[in-house]
Protein backbone atom coordinates (compact mmCIF):
# COMPACT_ATOMS: atom_id res chain seq x y z
CA UNK A 1 0.00 0.00 0.00
CA UNK A 2 2.77 2.60 0.91
CA UNK A 3 5.85 2.87 -1.39
CA UNK A 4 8.90 4.35 0.29
CA UNK A 5 11.54 6.85 -0.69
CA UNK A 6 12.37 10.30 -0.07
CA UNK A 7 8.73 10.85 -0.15
CA UNK A 8 6.17 8.67 0.83
CA UNK A 9 3.00 7.90 -1.57
CA UNK A 10 -0.17 5.71 -1.39
CA UNK A 11 -0.08 3.47 -4.52
CA UNK A 12 -3.71 2.47 -3.67
CA UNK A 13 -7.05 3.79 -2.84
CA UNK A 14 -8.86 2.63 -0.32
CA UNK A 15 -12.67 3.20 0.68
CA UNK A 16 -12.84 6.56 3.48
CA UNK A 17 -16.32 5.82 5.53
CA UNK A 18 -17.68 8.42 7.67
CA UNK A 19 -18.37 7.35 11.49
CA UNK A 20 -19.95 10.02 13.86
CA UNK A 21 -20.19 10.66 17.52
CA UNK A 22 -21.50 7.59 18.61
CA UNK A 23 -20.05 5.36 21.20
CA UNK A 24 -19.54 2.47 19.01
CA UNK A 25 -18.01 4.35 16.19
CA UNK A 26 -15.32 5.57 18.50
CA UNK A 27 -14.60 2.12 19.59
CA UNK A 28 -14.47 1.58 15.68
CA UNK A 29 -12.33 4.08 15.10
CA UNK A 30 -9.77 3.34 18.09
CA UNK A 31 -9.92 -0.13 16.78
CA UNK A 32 -8.45 1.04 13.07
CA UNK A 33 -6.03 3.27 14.70
CA UNK A 34 -4.95 0.21 16.88
CA UNK A 35 -4.27 -2.07 13.89
CA UNK A 36 -2.20 0.81 12.06
CA UNK A 37 -4.74 2.53 9.89
CA UNK A 38 -5.30 5.75 9.61
CA UNK A 39 -8.42 7.83 11.16
CA UNK A 40 -9.59 11.67 10.56
CA UNK A 41 -11.06 13.11 13.90
CA UNK A 42 -12.23 16.39 15.58
CA UNK A 43 -10.29 18.34 18.43
CA UNK A 44 -10.90 22.10 19.47
CA UNK A 45 -8.14 23.13 17.14
CA UNK A 46 -8.69 21.37 13.93
CA UNK A 47 -9.56 17.89 12.52
CA UNK A 48 -5.97 15.83 13.09
CA UNK A 49 -5.30 12.76 10.92
CA UNK A 50 -4.58 10.11 13.90
CA UNK A 51 -2.69 7.06 13.51
CA UNK A 52 -0.45 4.96 16.50
CA UNK A 53 2.41 7.42 17.26
CA UNK A 54 4.21 4.24 18.54
CA UNK A 55 3.99 2.72 15.00
CA UNK A 56 6.54 3.35 13.11
CA UNK A 57 5.11 1.98 9.87
CA UNK A 58 1.80 3.29 10.90
CA UNK A 59 3.39 7.27 11.55
CA UNK A 60 4.77 6.71 7.64
CA UNK A 61 0.86 6.66 6.58
CA UNK A 62 0.58 9.77 7.88
CA UNK A 63 3.46 11.21 5.76
CA UNK A 64 2.28 9.05 3.14
CA UNK A 65 -1.53 10.57 3.10
CA UNK A 66 -0.67 14.15 3.56
CA UNK A 67 2.49 14.45 1.26
CA UNK A 68 4.27 15.93 4.50
CA UNK A 69 8.24 16.23 4.58
CA UNK A 70 9.81 13.28 6.61
CA UNK A 71 11.75 15.85 8.86
CA UNK A 72 8.53 17.54 10.08
CA UNK A 73 7.45 16.58 13.55
CA UNK A 74 4.34 14.84 14.52
CA UNK A 75 2.14 16.03 17.52
CA UNK A 76 1.42 12.89 19.78
CA UNK A 77 -2.11 13.35 21.68
CA UNK A 78 -2.68 11.73 24.86
CA UNK A 79 -6.02 11.67 27.18
CA UNK A 80 -4.65 11.56 30.73
CA UNK A 81 -1.55 13.58 32.04
CA UNK A 82 -0.99 10.31 33.27
CA UNK A 83 -0.03 8.68 29.53
CA UNK A 84 3.27 11.18 29.56
CA UNK A 85 5.82 9.38 31.90
CA UNK A 86 5.46 6.94 29.03
CA UNK A 87 6.69 8.78 25.86
CA UNK A 88 8.37 11.73 27.62
CA UNK A 89 11.66 11.18 29.59
CA UNK A 90 10.97 14.15 32.09
CA UNK A 91 8.75 16.88 32.87
CA UNK A 92 9.99 20.12 34.68
CA UNK A 93 8.11 22.26 36.84
CA UNK A 94 7.60 24.33 34.19
CA UNK A 95 6.07 22.28 31.88
CA UNK A 96 4.01 20.86 35.22
CA UNK A 97 2.32 24.29 35.75
CA UNK A 98 1.70 25.10 31.98
CA UNK A 99 -0.34 21.39 31.76
CA UNK A 100 -1.88 22.16 34.88
CA UNK A 101 -3.25 25.63 33.31
CA UNK A 102 -3.92 24.71 30.05
CA UNK A 103 -4.68 20.79 29.74
CA UNK A 104 -6.86 19.74 28.56
CA UNK A 105 -6.50 22.95 25.83
CA UNK A 106 -4.87 24.08 22.43
CA UNK A 107 -1.42 23.66 23.75
CA UNK A 108 1.24 21.58 23.36
CA UNK A 109 4.40 20.61 25.06
CA UNK A 110 8.07 20.17 23.46
CA UNK A 111 9.57 17.60 26.08
CA UNK A 112 12.82 15.05 25.75
CA UNK A 113 11.38 12.03 24.11
CA UNK A 114 11.35 8.21 25.23
CA UNK A 115 12.80 5.51 22.93
CA UNK A 116 9.93 3.70 22.56
CA UNK A 117 8.87 7.03 20.35
CA UNK A 118 9.67 6.50 16.65
CA UNK A 119 12.40 8.97 15.02
CA UNK A 120 9.61 8.94 12.61
CA UNK A 121 7.20 10.42 14.86
CA UNK A 122 10.01 13.32 16.32
CA UNK A 123 11.36 14.46 12.88
CA UNK A 124 14.35 12.43 13.99
CA UNK A 125 14.65 14.63 17.18
CA UNK A 126 15.26 13.72 20.50
CA UNK A 127 12.38 15.54 21.84
CA UNK A 128 8.83 15.20 20.56
CA UNK A 129 5.23 17.35 20.95
CA UNK A 130 2.88 16.35 23.30
CA UNK A 131 -0.92 17.39 23.72
CA UNK A 132 -3.90 16.92 25.70
CA UNK A 133 -7.23 17.66 23.61
CA UNK A 134 -10.08 19.85 25.03
CA UNK A 135 -12.51 17.15 22.86
CA UNK A 136 -14.08 14.89 24.44
CA UNK A 137 -14.30 12.53 21.10
CA UNK A 138 -11.05 12.82 20.67
CA UNK A 139 -9.79 11.66 24.56
CA UNK A 140 -12.24 8.89 23.95
CA UNK A 141 -10.74 7.85 20.85
CA UNK A 142 -7.81 7.89 21.99
CA UNK A 143 -8.20 5.96 25.44
CA UNK A 144 -10.26 3.80 23.08
CA UNK A 145 -7.56 3.23 20.54
CA UNK A 146 -4.89 1.85 23.57
CA UNK A 147 -1.91 4.23 21.96
CA UNK A 148 -0.72 7.71 22.02
CA UNK A 149 -2.45 9.24 18.65
CA UNK A 150 0.10 10.90 16.44
CA UNK A 151 -1.65 13.44 14.40
CA UNK A 152 -0.77 16.26 12.64
CA UNK A 153 -3.94 18.25 10.73
CA UNK A 154 -5.72 16.45 8.58
CA UNK A 155 -5.38 18.00 4.95
CA UNK A 156 -2.93 18.14 2.10
CA UNK A 157 0.50 19.05 3.48
CA UNK A 158 0.54 23.09 2.42
CA UNK A 159 -3.10 23.52 2.49
CA UNK A 160 -5.44 25.34 5.21
CA UNK A 161 -6.10 22.84 7.80
CA UNK A 162 -9.34 21.49 7.90
CA UNK A 163 -12.04 22.89 10.39
CA UNK A 164 -15.02 20.64 9.26
CA UNK A 165 -15.42 16.91 8.16
CA UNK A 166 -16.29 17.96 4.81
CA UNK A 167 -12.86 19.73 4.67
CA UNK A 168 -11.29 16.34 5.75
CA UNK A 169 -12.83 14.65 3.12
CA UNK A 170 -11.82 17.12 0.20
CA UNK A 171 -8.60 16.04 1.15
CA UNK A 172 -8.59 12.64 2.32
CA UNK A 173 -10.59 10.96 0.33
CA UNK A 174 -9.46 7.11 -0.43
CA UNK A 175 -6.37 8.04 1.32
CA UNK A 176 -7.42 7.23 4.68
CA UNK A 177 -9.43 4.69 6.31
CA UNK A 178 -12.42 6.48 8.32
CA UNK A 179 -13.27 10.59 9.28
CA UNK A 180 -15.11 10.81 12.67
CA UNK A 181 -17.14 13.90 12.26
CA UNK A 182 -17.30 15.59 15.45
CA UNK A 183 -19.00 18.97 14.01
CA UNK A 184 -16.54 22.14 13.86
CA UNK A 185 -13.71 22.92 15.68
CA UNK A 186 -14.63 25.76 18.68
CA UNK A 187 -10.67 27.86 17.82
CA UNK A 188 -10.24 26.99 14.24
CA UNK A 189 -6.01 27.56 14.58
CA UNK A 190 -3.46 24.66 15.49
CA UNK A 191 -2.40 24.89 18.88
CA UNK A 192 0.29 26.75 20.77
CA UNK A 193 3.56 25.03 21.20
CA UNK A 194 5.94 25.71 23.86
CA UNK A 195 9.24 24.47 25.15
CA UNK A 196 10.53 25.14 28.76
CA UNK A 197 13.92 22.75 27.52
CA UNK A 198 15.99 26.03 27.33
CA UNK A 199 16.82 28.53 29.77
CA UNK A 200 14.02 30.40 28.80
CA UNK A 201 10.29 29.26 28.11
CA UNK A 202 9.87 29.77 24.18
CA UNK A 203 7.16 29.39 21.84
CA UNK A 204 7.53 27.92 18.90
CA UNK A 205 4.32 28.10 17.25
CA UNK A 206 1.37 30.84 18.34
CA UNK A 207 -2.03 29.38 18.89
CA UNK A 208 -4.71 30.38 21.00
CA UNK A 209 -3.12 30.03 24.13
CA UNK A 210 -0.76 33.23 24.31
CA UNK A 211 2.43 34.91 25.75
CA UNK A 212 0.63 36.75 27.69
CA UNK A 213 -1.12 33.41 29.46
CA UNK A 214 1.82 31.87 29.34
CA UNK A 215 3.79 34.71 31.14
CA UNK A 216 0.89 35.16 33.78
CA UNK A 217 1.15 31.29 34.17
CA UNK A 218 4.89 31.35 34.89
CA UNK A 219 5.37 34.65 36.54
CA UNK A 220 8.25 34.91 34.20
CA UNK A 221 9.17 36.43 30.52
CA UNK A 222 9.01 33.86 27.37
CA UNK A 223 10.13 34.47 24.14
CA UNK A 224 9.28 33.72 20.48
CA UNK A 225 11.39 31.52 18.43
CA UNK A 226 13.62 33.25 16.13
CA UNK A 227 11.79 32.22 12.83
CA UNK A 228 8.05 33.94 14.36
CA UNK A 229 8.84 37.39 12.93
CA UNK A 230 6.78 40.02 13.78
CA UNK A 231 5.43 42.13 10.90
CA UNK A 232 7.31 44.95 11.11
CA UNK A 233 10.32 42.29 11.39
CA UNK A 234 8.95 40.70 8.27
CA UNK A 235 8.53 44.38 6.17
CA UNK A 236 12.34 44.92 7.51
CA UNK A 237 13.54 41.99 6.11
CA UNK A 238 11.88 40.78 2.70
CA UNK A 239 10.17 44.58 2.29
CA UNK A 240 6.85 44.79 1.48
CA UNK A 241 4.60 44.23 -2.78
CA UNK A 242 4.67 47.77 -4.01
CA UNK A 243 1.00 49.18 -5.42
CA UNK A 244 1.27 47.19 -8.86
CA UNK A 245 -1.45 44.82 -9.04
CA UNK A 246 1.04 42.00 -10.50
CA UNK A 247 -0.16 38.81 -7.95
CA UNK A 248 1.97 36.55 -10.10
CA UNK A 249 3.55 36.53 -6.84
CA UNK A 250 6.86 36.55 -5.00
CA UNK A 251 5.32 34.10 -2.64
CA UNK A 252 7.63 31.12 -3.04
CA UNK A 253 10.53 32.95 -2.87
CA UNK A 254 9.32 35.16 0.23
CA UNK A 255 8.53 32.05 1.97
CA UNK A 256 11.76 30.23 0.64
CA UNK A 257 13.93 33.59 1.99
CA UNK A 258 12.40 33.71 5.90
CA UNK A 259 12.12 29.60 6.37
CA UNK A 260 15.11 28.18 4.09
CA UNK A 261 17.30 27.93 7.23
CA UNK A 262 14.90 26.85 9.82
CA UNK A 263 15.14 23.73 11.51
CA UNK A 264 11.86 22.47 12.42
CA UNK A 265 11.51 21.51 16.15
CA UNK A 266 7.83 21.49 15.64
CA UNK A 267 4.96 21.58 13.33
CA UNK A 268 4.45 24.58 11.21
CA UNK A 269 7.79 26.06 11.44
CA UNK A 270 9.44 25.60 8.24
CA UNK A 271 7.51 24.41 5.37
CA UNK A 272 4.28 26.27 3.40
CA UNK A 273 1.47 26.36 5.35
CA UNK A 274 -1.90 27.02 5.08
CA UNK A 275 -2.04 28.43 1.29
CA UNK A 276 -5.26 28.23 -0.55
CA UNK A 277 -5.16 27.42 -4.26
CA UNK A 278 -5.71 31.27 -5.18
CA UNK A 279 -2.62 34.17 -5.01
CA UNK A 280 -3.59 35.96 -1.65
CA UNK A 281 -2.23 39.27 -1.01
CA UNK A 282 -2.46 40.35 2.68
CA UNK A 283 -2.79 44.52 3.49
CA UNK A 284 -2.08 45.83 6.55
CA UNK A 285 -2.19 50.03 7.95
CA UNK A 286 -4.77 51.83 8.65
CA UNK A 287 -8.07 50.29 8.30
CA UNK A 288 -10.11 52.79 6.37
CA UNK A 289 -7.13 53.07 3.90
CA UNK A 290 -6.76 49.25 3.56
CA UNK A 291 -10.52 49.03 2.49
CA UNK A 292 -10.41 51.58 0.04
CA UNK A 293 -7.10 50.15 -1.73
CA UNK A 294 -8.72 46.56 -1.34
CA UNK A 295 -11.67 48.07 -3.17
CA UNK A 296 -9.91 50.07 -5.68
CA UNK A 297 -7.12 46.23 -6.24
CA UNK A 298 -10.37 44.80 -6.67
CA UNK A 299 -11.28 46.43 -9.96
CA UNK A 300 -7.89 46.33 -11.29
CA UNK A 301 -8.38 42.43 -11.27
CA UNK A 302 -12.05 42.04 -12.17
CA UNK A 303 -11.06 44.25 -15.27
CA UNK A 304 -8.39 41.72 -16.27
CA UNK A 305 -10.99 39.18 -16.07
CA UNK A 306 -10.24 37.64 -12.93
CA UNK A 307 -12.17 36.57 -10.24
CA UNK A 308 -11.26 38.24 -6.96
CA UNK A 309 -12.47 37.47 -2.90
CA UNK A 310 -12.39 39.77 -0.17
CA UNK A 311 -11.47 38.51 3.47
CA UNK A 312 -11.99 41.45 5.87
CA UNK A 313 -13.38 40.85 9.31
CA UNK A 314 -14.01 44.27 11.28
CA UNK A 315 -14.36 44.84 14.37
CA UNK A 316 -14.79 40.78 14.84
CA UNK A 317 -13.40 39.60 18.01
CA UNK A 318 -10.00 37.34 17.29
CA UNK A 319 -11.48 33.96 18.75
CA UNK A 320 -14.35 34.99 15.60
CA UNK A 321 -11.72 35.44 13.47
CA UNK A 322 -9.62 32.08 14.04
CA UNK A 323 -12.67 29.69 13.72
CA UNK A 324 -13.84 31.24 10.69
CA UNK A 325 -10.21 31.77 8.85
CA UNK A 326 -9.17 29.04 7.31
CA UNK A 327 -12.88 27.64 6.70
CA UNK A 328 -12.96 30.93 4.40
CA UNK A 329 -10.15 30.34 2.86
CA UNK A 330 -11.54 26.78 1.87
CA UNK A 331 -14.71 28.56 0.61
CA UNK A 332 -12.92 30.99 -1.70
CA UNK A 333 -11.29 27.35 -3.34
CA UNK A 334 -15.09 25.83 -3.52
CA UNK A 335 -15.93 29.25 -5.33
CA UNK A 336 -12.90 29.34 -7.42
CA UNK A 337 -11.32 32.46 -6.86
CA UNK A 338 -8.53 34.11 -8.72
CA UNK A 339 -7.20 36.32 -5.77
CA UNK A 340 -8.07 36.69 -2.46
CA UNK A 341 -7.43 40.60 -1.28
CA UNK A 342 -7.50 40.39 2.88
CA UNK A 343 -7.47 42.72 5.67
CA UNK A 344 -5.05 42.69 8.26
CA UNK A 345 -6.11 41.68 11.58
CA UNK A 346 -4.78 43.20 15.29
CA UNK A 347 -1.68 41.10 15.99
CA UNK A 348 -2.23 41.44 19.67
CA UNK A 349 -2.96 38.83 21.90
CA UNK A 350 -4.56 35.68 20.02
CA UNK A 351 -4.30 38.08 16.56
CA UNK A 352 -0.61 37.20 16.90
CA UNK A 353 -1.32 33.46 15.84
CA UNK A 354 -4.40 34.76 13.00
CA UNK A 355 -1.55 36.99 11.28
CA UNK A 356 1.34 34.42 11.93
CA UNK A 357 -1.38 32.10 9.86
CA UNK A 358 -2.93 34.98 7.14
CA UNK A 359 1.16 35.63 6.35
CA UNK A 360 1.66 32.26 5.34
CA UNK A 361 -1.16 31.68 3.80
CA UNK A 362 -0.09 34.89 1.71
CA UNK A 363 3.54 33.52 1.25
CA UNK A 364 4.15 36.77 3.37
CA UNK A 365 3.26 39.29 -0.03
CA UNK A 366 2.16 42.20 1.75
CA UNK A 367 1.01 45.54 1.05
CA UNK A 368 1.66 47.75 3.75
CA UNK A 369 -0.37 50.92 4.23
CA UNK A 370 0.63 51.86 7.44
CA UNK A 371 1.72 55.50 7.63
CA UNK A 372 5.12 55.96 9.12
CA UNK A 373 4.35 59.68 10.23
CA UNK A 374 1.89 58.24 13.11
CA UNK A 375 5.28 56.95 14.21
CA UNK A 376 3.43 53.75 15.60
CA UNK A 377 5.52 49.97 14.47
CA UNK A 378 3.64 47.15 13.91
CA UNK A 379 4.47 43.74 16.53
CA UNK A 380 3.04 40.83 15.72
CA UNK A 381 4.39 40.27 19.21
CA UNK A 382 2.11 42.20 21.55
CA UNK A 383 4.85 44.51 22.54
CA UNK A 384 2.13 47.62 21.45
CA UNK A 385 -1.16 47.94 20.47
CA UNK A 386 -1.24 49.33 16.97
CA UNK A 387 -5.12 48.90 16.17
CA UNK A 388 -6.39 48.10 13.55
CA UNK A 389 -3.93 46.51 10.88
Amino acid sequence: MISQGNDFKISVKMKTVFLSDDENDIKKAGEIISKGGLVAFPTETVYGLGADGLNENAVLKIFAAKGRPGDNPLILHISEIDEIESIALEVDEKAKKLMKAFWPGPMTLILKARDIVPKKTTGGLDTVGIRMPNCDMARLLIKSAGTPIAAPSANTSGRPSPTTAKHVLEDMNGKINAILDGGDCQVGIESTIISTLGETVTILRPGAITNEDVERTLNEPVKFHESLLSTSDIIDRIGVSDTSSDVSVKKKSMSQNLEEDVVPMAPGMKYKHYAPKADMLLFIGDYDIVCKEIEKRKEIFQKQGKKVGVINYGCQSNLEISKRFFKDLRHMDEEKIDVILACGVSDVGLGFAVMNRMMKSAGYNIINLTEEKVGQKIDSRGENDTLPI
